[in-house]
């Protein structure tokens, strides 16, 4: 399946995209943004904090790790994070 404004030779998305209608189309940054932290607020308020994880990589530094637990504990009020540091 082709995804919208993606390059077709590497398969990446060139500009992010939100589901509108059951279809992807094209947004901005702020909209993207947007739409993913009202999911997650929505989601929280609706079925509880502990409905949302997360998942971080060990490839990544150890300050964007911490940033991503930090994120998960303060602004979601869950401990549902996981990495595959410990695999």
């Amino acid at each position: 399946m082709a995804l919208p404004m993606a390059d077709q030779g590497s398969g990446r998305l060139l500009h992010p995209l939100v589901r509108e209608g059951g279809k992807l189309r094209r947004a901005s940054w702020d909209e993207a943004l947007s739409a993913a932290a009202e999911a997650m607020t929505r989601i929280r308020d609706k079925y509880g904090p502990d409905a949302i994880g997360a998942f971080s990589c060990s490839k990544a530094t150890n300050e964007l790790n911490y940033l991503a637990q930090k994120f998960m504990r303060t602004a979601i009020g869950t401990n549902n994070i996981d990495s595959c540091n410990r695999t």
